[in-house]
Order: structure tokens, then C-alpha cells, then sequence
């Protein structure tokens, strides 16, 4: 179900297009892993693989897929596409319009489930598979499917082990720019989230929410199986459970526990 168009507002070719995007009849493959809805989509993402990056800009270096992507890109240059507002310069006169919105606040792309709006066409059509519960995206590897192709892109990582954001200050590589950005701090030595309670810092909030609940809190959300006591670690469970077992703990669990004790 679309809950954002009728067939009514395409032409017979874009409408085609937009119900491959909802029933997922993505027909063009790049080997190993990336499906496309169309093969223009398709062709362009192989030229970018390759480096067939045919039509460079003379003015800054910029390379694209295609003329008329190049000849878009130059009205940048000629200040064709301008906003009074902040300067800014745009492709083209959609862009433009786009960007104005910005400025005005104006958000014309209504969902007719929950009245909320937005900016972008592109914002409402994600959106709008919250209420659908649309995965128009699947991983062709595994039975995964996601709403957004980002989703995917970064999920298929896991299958291909592919490792693109590299640590420019180690040899560790990720495959979210996300890891990489919480990575940097090891080496910065960012941190970034406060306690509240004691002013310690910590340079992942997850760090900061087990610092927390360990220091600040009497919160002991893990439970024995056998005799129903309560811990605030799950390592503690582990280690306590083996009373119970007569297993002997290895020197590494004796090692952690006590360096979670001392930590607390």
C-alpha cells in the first residue's frame, strides 16, 4: 500500500518505476551483492565501480556519470540557482526550491496516517513505510529486508566484510562511519558524555548509561536461574552461577569479575 501517491501522479514510465520500489522487483544485479529498481540506477552504479566516470567539471575537478549530471553541476559555478537568503548556489531550479524550504520552514508533503509533515518527498516516502511496514530493500545473502537502502548498503557489509571507513591514524578499518567516528576518540581522546551525578566522562554514552546503573544506581536487573539473586552485571550472574554447578572459574572470569567489582 503507498501511502504517499496515486497512480494518477506519474507518467506510465515513472509509475512502473515507483511500484518496483514497493514490491521489490529489483531486476538489475551488481555482482556479489547490490540489486537494483532500475537500470539506469544499475548502469551508474557500475560506472562509479569501474571509474567510468566520463564528464569531469573544468572548474573544480568534480567528475560525474553523465553529461547532463555535469551540465546541472555547473550552474554551482554560474551562481544560475541562488539563494537570496544565505548564498548558497543549486544545480537546478527543483534544488533551489528545496533548499528555500530550509529558510521558510514550509514542509508541503503531508502523511494521511499521522497529519506529520515534511520538507522532502523523498523524507515522506520513508516515513511513510513506518505505517506500511514496507522492506522494499532485501539482502539477496540472507532474509533481512530494511526500509531504506542505506540500511541494506550497510547490512551487506556483514556478508561481503567489506571495511571502507579506515582509521587515517591506525590500520583499523570499519564498516560504518559511525564506528570509525566513535573509534577516533581512542585516539583524540574525546569524551564526550558527562555524568551528571559525578562529572566522570566517558567516550561512548553506552559507557555512560553502565557507568550509571553500576556507580549510581542499586538497580540489579540480572537474576540467578537457581536461587533468584540479583546482580547489576550479567558477568556477576555468570560467575555466580557456577556456586550452584561446582564449576571452578577460569583465571580470565576471576580476572574480569574483580576488575568489574574494582570498577564499581
Amino acid at each position: 500500500m503507498c501511502f504517499t501517491r496515486t497512480e494518477s501522479s506519474f507518467d506510465e514510465e515513472s509509475w512502473k518505476v515507483h511500484r518496483r520500489r514497493h514490491h521489490s522487483a529489483k531486476q538489475y544485479l551488481c555482482a556479489p551483492s547490490t540489486v537494483f529498481t532500475t537500470q539506469e540506477t544499475s548502469t551508474s552504479h557500475r560506472k562509479r565501480q569501474t571509474g567510468e566516470q566520463m564528464y569531469s567539471c573544468n572548474q573544480c575537478g568534480k567528475c560525474y556519470l553523465s553529461h547532463n549530471s555535469l551540465y546541472h553541476h555547473k550552474n554551482i559555478h554560474t551562481s544560475k540557482y541562488k539563494c537570496r537568503e544565505c548564498g548558497r548556489c543549486c544545480p537546478n531550479n527543483n534544488a533551489l526550491a528545496r533548499h528555500r524550504r530550509s529558510h521558510s520552514g514550509e514542509k508541503p508533503f503531508e502523511c494521511i496516517v499521522c497529519s506529520k509533515r515534511f520538507t522532502k518527498s523523498g523524507d515522506l516516502v520513508r516515513h511513510s513505510r513506518i505505517h506500511s511496514g514496507d522492506k522494499p530493500y532485501k539482502c539477496h545473502m540472507c532474509d533481512k529486508a530494511f526500509s531504506e537502502s542505506g540500511h541494506l548498503y550497510k547490512h551487506i557489509r556483514v556478508h561481503t566484510g567489506d571495511k571502507p571507513y579506515k582509521c587515517h591514524m591506525c590500520d583499523k578499518a570499519f564498516s560504518r562511519s559511525g564506528t570509525l567516528h566513535c573509534h577516533m576518540r581512542v585516539h583524540t581522546g574525546d569524551k564526550p558524555y558527562k555524568c551528571s551525578l559525578c562529572n566522570k566522562t566517558f567516550s561512548l554514552s553506552s559507557n555512560l548509561q553502565t557507568h550509571k546503573r553500576n556507580v549510581h544506581s542499586n538497580r540489579r536487573p540480572y537474576q540467578c536461574p537457581v536461587c533468584c539473586k540479583m546482580f547489576k552485571r550479567k558477568s556477576n550472574v555468570k560467575f555466580h552461577v557456577r556456586i550452584h554447578t561446582d564449576t571452578k572459574p577460569t583465571r580470565i572470569d576471576t580476572v574480569q569479575t574483580v576488575l568489574c567489582d574494582t570498577a564499581s
